[in-house]
């Protein structure tokens, strides 16, 4: 009974962070939810989008509605690993200075960390991120920084494609999920965003969250927790499989898809942390529903976003991903029966 009781607190707090964020972040409502899963499933996340979209706004947002300290670093083809360790200068008498770098600055106190454009760093910057988000932790200076209640959001620049490095597929493995953050479709919050003074001045709008809705430092137990009490029974066991091998063999499996030729799609499907990645995300999307036990619903809901960045293509279909990617989860989805 206690336990119930301390998830349904935390499923309270979670759904009003959930609020005070689309306050201010509006026509964002499908990806302020993948993100609240994400945080909640302790899974790191890939960004994409244009620019001026209002990712880094979103994610400050969350940052100041967890309570926790916000970390940006801008990627760009000169960075170097020690860029995100210390910064060095001179002082006005002369002297060097040493800093920690965005990545440590703020030590054990950093919830989200930011690493905008992260396809423009070289990739030792990369691999460097890459140990601290499985490991949550770096050394520099002699000692060791961790950093354990932090979770990295890289954006990539999908526009320019000079002087950038792309992930590999070990990196984007790494990321729980990939979510689009696209300009709102709704003709209203279009006229919002462009013509209502409130938006135009970011720290202003950030203001509306005046205290923190989530402790940062509660997350991992209570990730814990949820992983412990969502129930995933047989038929989804056996249903999550299914999608599974459709995601590796998907013409054995009977998926056609419009103007594809399904055999030669697929170089690799989803990854075995893929998969445990996505059903613990569907736990987390099962108890923000206030349901002990995942339903399909609950895999819909982070298929794409689990999935997305994890199924590689053929050459001849690599630069339609965008487009082929979301047809291809349809397919699986409205092909593999549910239970």
């Amino acid at each position: 009974m206690a336990e119930s009781q301390l998830l349904q607190t935390a499923r309270d707090h979670a759904l009003a962070l959930e609020k005070g964020v689309n306050d201010v972040v509006v026509g964002q409502t499908q990806a302020v939810r993948l993100i609240l899963i994400a945080l909640h499933a302790r899974g790191h996340v890939l960004l994409e989008g244009g620019v001026g979209v209002g990712k880094t706004t979103l994610l400050r947002a969350f940052s100041k509605a967890l309570g926790g300290a916000f970390g940006r670093i801008e990627g760009s083809v000169d960075l170097m690993p020690n860029d995100l360790l210390y910064s060095a200068w001179v002082n006005a008498d002369g002297k060097p200075v040493i800093d920690p770098g965005p990545l440590i600055s703020h030590g054990e106190e950093t919830a989200v960390f930011f690493f905008n454009e992260i396809n423009r760093a070289r990739p030792q910057v990369q691999s460097l991120l890459l140990r601290a988000m499985a490991e949550r932790s770096v050394e520099a200076f002699g000692k060791e920084y961790r950093f354990p209640h932090m979770v990295v959001f890289a954006d990539r620049n999908a526009v320019e494609k000079e002087e950038t490095f792309e992930l590999s597929a070990a990196a984007r493995d790494r990321f729980l999920f990939e979510i689009n953050i696209s300009r709102p479709e709704e003709d209203e919050i279009r006229r919002r965003l462009i013509f209502d003074p409130a938006f135009h001045d970011v720290d202003q709008l950030l203001a509306g969250i005046s205290e923190p809705l989530l402790d940062y430092r509660e997350l991992n137990q209570l990730d814990r927790e949820i992983q412990r009490s969502i129930f995933v029974s047989p038929e989804i066991e056996n249903y999550v499989v299914r999608l599974w091998d459709a995601s590796w063999k998907p013409a054995e499996m009977g998926i056609e898809m419009d103007d594809v030729y399904v055999e030669d799609l697929v170089v690799a499907g989803a990854s075995v942390r893929g998969m445990s990645a996505m059903v613990r995300a569907a736990k987390v999307s099962a108890w923000l529903e206030g349901r002990d036990h995942v339903l399909p619903d609950d895999i819909h809901t982070v298929l794409l976003p689990s999935m997305t960045h994890r199924v590689f293509l053929s050459p001849v279909y690599e630069g339609r991903r965008e487009q082929i990617m979301p047809q291809f989860v349809s397919a699986l989805r409205d092909h593999i029966a549910t239970p």
